[in-house]
């Protein structure tokens, strides 16, 4: 969020728009931003927006969401359009999004009213939210799915990426590394995508079948493939040569995914070894603030956000 703030001589008003699918976590994000100094504006009429950040000094985050007076999406791409023409100005557009079983769990134990129900089942509500925000979806600068991720880890991670000031992390690369499954498709908001489906299948063997990524059986599996050590050292000696000029392009987050057939055992890998190599490297290098998700496995349930190695917590 700040790259263009700390790489331009000018010094641009960071607004922030927060918006997504009801009950994903747009209020805990608001939250998270006001607490950080921005001026929270919640649900303005979208004819109006334009003036209040005219008026507006400093940091400011506004939310908008389908109960929005004049809300349409194609209005909103219009307006952060027209808004990111002004020089001053540094706009950015955050999407909340969860899977809808995820959603009906979440409205069944608040007993809140969907408000795209009207006079029908929460699900459908959500499905019809779901189509009226995907153009929002698309444009995004962040997708943020909470389907797997406790609300104190998605304040740690606004808190991390769009922190107004300079904190010990200042020059370090934040990174989320992501398992995934091909079929189901690659994740939008990767950087950098990684195949994995040319390794032992572990879902052929029986006593591994059922098993994951995650557990050390599986992993032993896939790192004995005789290609295995070779294509993730190359990995690794890739990131060493990208990351340094990311950095000094400005870039402060990268998402870093690897895919397999399904999702569970060569991706899921990978990725756990990717995490403990660039949060905990060899000695007399500095290691990285590293956020791990397996995608297919949080689909089924499994609880799998988390940070390898926190925002000021690396090591030299």
């Amino acid at each position: 969020m700040q790259d263009d703030v700390l790489n331009t001589n000018i010094i641009k008003q960071p607004v922030v728009f927060v918006t997504g699918l009801s009950g994903a976590g747009k209020s805990t994000i608001l939250r998270a931003l006001e607490d950080l100094g921005y001026e929270l504006v919640d649900n303005a009429p979208v004819q109006v927006i334009s003036d209040i950040v005219g008026k507006v000094e400093g940091p400011i985050v506004i939310g908008l969401d389908s109960r929005t007076n004049g809300f349409e999406a194609a209005t909103v791409i219009e307006l952060l359009t027209r808004l990111r023409l002004n020089p001053s100005l540094h706009i950015q557009l955050i999407y909340a999004t969860s899977e809808t079983d995820v959603l009906l769990r979440r409205y069944t134990a608040t007993r809140r009213r969907h408000p795209m129900a009207a006079g029908g089942t929460v699900k459908e509500g959500i499905e019809a939210e779901i189509i009226l925000m995907e153009p929002l979806r698309q444009v995004a600068d962040l997708v943020i799915d909470t389907s797997d991720l406790p609300p104190f880890e998605l304040r740690l991670l606004v808190e991390t990426r769009y922190s107004l000031g300079r904190d010990k992390n200042q020059g370090l690369l934040t990174l989320t590394l992501m398992s995934f499954a091909f079929p189901s498709g690659v994740p939008r908001e990767a950087d950098m995508v990684f195949d994995a489906r040319f390794l032992h299948n572990p879902y052929y063997i029986p006593e591994l079948s059922k098993k994951t990524g995650l557990d050390k059986d599986v992993q032993e599996y896939v790192e004995k493939d005789p290609d295995y050590q070779k294509y993730v050292h190359q990995i690794d000696e890739m990131f060493n040569l990208i990351f340094p000029r990311f950095v000094l392009e400005g870039k402060k987050y990268a998402t870093i995914a690897v895919g397999c057939s399904g999702g569970r055992h060569r991706s899921v890998t990978i990725v756990e070894d990717l995490a403990e190599r660039l949060a905990y490297p060899k000695k007399g290098q500095a290691g990285l603030p590293v956020l791990v998700m397996h995608r297919e496995l949080a689909r089924q349930g499994v609880q799998t956000w988390r940070w390898v190695a926190r925002p000021q917590e690396q090591v030299i």
